[in-house]
């Protein structure tokens, strides 16, 4: 049984376990009910919680998750763009970065808070999805910052190896330059579906 399969289990127990102090109040006359009730209406309840929520919250990195809405979507087909060119369907399709979790592993601030401020970030983008309108084009807050490429990138030897890396290295690392400049081909969201594309396995 999976985390998931374990939460499941935990409210259904809760469910019956408050029905039956709900029914039989009688039950927490003594010490032994009084603790009893206290786990079932407290501590299976915070349990229960604090589980969903990192169900959700290792939910929200994986990719299936991310391309799951309609205005997501045709980002999700941009990583099987078939054009080296491509910056991120290169590094989906190559395992750069893990398939699964493709969107998250360059999309994340990895800062501290960072995976907690996405998260959060996240759901106002749920919001949108479900109850406005979203917008034309999707964009980063505060644009795209280098610290997602040199994440992976800096340390590596054909990264740092490479002569036009090394002369604006400091202007990279310090993001006063942005790795977009060169590698400027990213998602194609609107042209996608006019793209060749590839086909895993073929």
């Amino acid at each position: 049984m999976g985390l998931a399969g374990l939460i499941v289990a935990l409210v259904v127990l809760t469910i019956v376990l408050a029905a039956v102090f709900f029914l039989r109040p009688s039950i927490t006359a003594g010490a032994t009910g009084k603790a009893l009730a206290f786990v079932s209406l407290c501590v299976l309840p915070a349990l229960c919680i604090a589980g969903g929520l990192s169900t959700h919250m290792q939910r929200g990195e994986e990719t299936k998750f991310c391309i799951s809405c309609h205005s997501m979507a045709n980002y999700g087909k941009s990583l099987y763009i078939d054009d080296p060119n491509y910056v991120p369907a290169q590094h989906f399709q190559n395992h750069r970065v893990p398939a699964d979790t493709a969107c998250f592993s360059c999309h994340a601030d990895y800062t501290i808070y960072g995976p907690l401020k996405d998260k959060l970030r996240g759901v106002t983008r749920i919001y949108v999805q479900y109850l406005s309108t979203p917008p034309e084009k999707i964009q980063i807050p505060g644009g795209y910052q280098n610290r997602q490429c040199l994440r992976c990138h800096l340390g590596a030897r054909d990264f740092e190896a490479n002569p036009v890396h090394a002369s604006i290295m400091d202007s990279l690392t310090s993001n006063q330059l942005s790795c977009l400049s060169c590698h400027s081909m990213i998602h194609d969201a609107s042209e996608v579906d006019h793209l060749k594309m590839w086909s895993p396995g073929k």
